[in-house]
């Protein structure tokens, strides 16, 4: 019985196994059937907004074209009525430049006729200077032979008389056609060099600063005036002694100023006293080896700016002593102009101006560079210092031609090369531009003393005047004591006094005046 019942729970067991699993099925059934109807749903409602999404957009888009095309009718139409005011625009200004070229056109048809009026009167006018000439010869033959008959001369000593009046004659038209060719030769060569300095100017721009015989130092205090002094002067007379400046204390509040016309020395000075004052400690041992430090700074910096020079100029085969003495022309100044900084601006202005003329620019730029080498010695060394300079130049090994440069600079030799001239106007330009250099009052009015003195100095000579502040002499001779010819060859004679005897910046020009009055009275 009890096996009966185990096989009716079994039984019961997979029946109830089987009408779960029917269940289970028909269930699952019944949701896939849902989801499947609610995706179809979702489906249709997806495909039906797309579709009204789609309609949207067409009805946009159409609406779009609409609009631009709208907007290209409008630019269509404002692009045609651009064109219709360019194309009205452009016919106006072909109206106007159809009008001036009528004006043009008739003005010189005008100016060819006036042209050719004036060139029938100079016809005119030769053909009656040609009768006048033939005129004069027929009375100058008339006059020959009456002379001859009236004074009974023989034909040779009428000869003789006619022969000086025609050498009078033909000074007088010697002078005037060589007044007429320097006139017309200087006219062209001003015309052409003052076109060539324009250019090079142009193209050279140049800071210049004056210099003085006097350097301050500033001091902190008062009482740092009296350490310097030190007890008795000792410390004052010993930094005047290892530096050969003169120091002045007593004018300028917390300054000391350093007087000396050697800049180097002024410069030794100065730094070195600057340093005893940061120092504190002031006394003549200390001097000694403060100047001595400071010495060797200022070589230095020689040497330091004469190899800035030449790297500047393109110029560093030169030989080191050569850049040496380069260097020490930044501590020596021409009518308050530092030499250092002239030669470089001369170098480049000669450097342009061979550049422009076709000439040698390596040997123009050397020459301007050292054309003034002789002034770093020449208050060690007797003689002018271009003479100088030449000789240092040659010493070392610079060329020939550069050596002449040097020398001539001042006209004290004569210039062998067109490159001479080149590096002689570049030191004038440099030298006499506003603001380069300056002179004392007292050294000025001597000059101007000169020059008149020169002027005067000359035979037939009336008055001389020294104008624009000595860069022109203006002569006045006698008419009668000196004629054309006699005038020009004074003008040259006086102005080569003036380069032998004066030193002076810049150029002189000398003006020879010669005036003939003819007065008369009517009774």
């Amino acid at each position: 019985m009890f096996g009966g019942n185990t096989g009716l729970r079994i039984l019961v067991d997979l029946l109830i196994f089987l009408a779960a699993g029917v269940a289970g099925g028909v269930i699952g059934y019944l949701i896939m059937k849902s989801r499947q109807l609610q995706a179809r749903n979702e489906a249709e409602a997806i495909v039906k907004n797309a579709e009204v999404e789609s309609k949207r957009i067409v009805a946009e888009a159409e609406a779009r074209a609409k609009s631009i095309e709208l907007s290209a009718q409008e630019q269509k139409v404002q692009l045609l009525e651009e064109a219709d005011q360019e194309t009205l625009r452009r016919r106006r200004e072909m109206d106007r430049a159809e009008e001036r070229a009528q004006r043009r056109q008739e003005a010189v048809e005008s100016r060819m006729e006036q042209l050719e009026q004036r060139s029938r009167k100079l016809d005119q006018r030769q053909a009656k200077l040609d009768k006048r000439e033939t005129d004069l010869q027929k009375l100058e033959e008339d006059r020959a032979a009456e002379l001859e008959r009236i004074a009974q001369m023989t034909r040779e000593d009428a000869r003789q008389e006619l022969l000086v009046a025609v050498e009078q004659t033909a000074r007088h038209e010697m002078a005037r056609k060589i007044r007429e060719v320097e006139s017309q030769v200087t006219a062209e060569a001003e015309s052409r060099a003052r076109e060539i300095i324009t250019r090079v100017m142009e193209r050279v721009a140049s800071e210049h600063v004056s210099e003085t015989t006097v350097s301050s130092v500033p001091l902190p205090t008062d009482e740092m005036k009296g350490r310097i002094i030190g007890r008795q002067g000792r410390n004052i007379r010993a930094i005047e002694q290892a530096t050969g400046v003169d120091l002045v204390v007593d004018d300028t509040p917390e300054a000391i100023l350093i007087s000396s016309f050697d800049p180097i020395r002024r410069e030794v000075a100065r730094i070195s006293i600057g340093r005893l004052v940061q120092d504190g400690r002031i006394h003549p041992a200390r001097i000694e080896k403060e100047v001595e430090k400071a010495r060797g700074e200022v070589e230095k910096s020689i040497k330091d700016a004469g190899e800035q020079a030449v790297i500047e100029v393109g110029l560093q085969m030169l030989h080191p002593e050569i850049i040496k003495l380069l260097g020490r022309l930044k501590y020596r100044t021409s009518y308050g102009q530092n030499q250092l900084a002239h030669a470089v601006e001369a170098t480049h202005i000669a450097a342009m101006l061979a550049a422009e003329m076709g000439a040698n620019v390596q040997l123009s730029k050397m020459g301007a560079l050292l054309h003034d080498i002789g002034k770093a010695v020449s208050h060690e060394v007797e003689g002018a210092h271009a003479q100088v300079g030449a000789d240092i130049a040659k010493r070392y090994g610079v060329p020939a031609d550069v050596v002449n440069i040097i020398a001539s600079h001042h006209h004290e030799v004569d210039q062998l090369s067109v490159e001479a001239a080149i590096a002689t106007t570049a030191d004038a330009i440099s030298g006499s531009r506003p603001g380069a250099r300056r002179e004392a009052l007292e050294s000025y009015v001597k000059r101007i003393q000169a020059l008149e003195e020169i002027g005067n100095s000359f035979k037939g000579v009336q008055q001389t005047y020294a104008i624009q502040a000595g860069r022109e002499v203006r002569v006045i001779v006698k008419p009668e004591d000196v004629d054309d010819f006699a005038a020009i060859r004074m003008a040259k004679d006086i102005a080569k006094k003036i380069e032998d005897n004066l030193e002076y910046p810049g150029q002189i020009k000398v003006m020879v005046v010669r005036e003939t009055r003819a007065v008369e009275t009517a009774k």
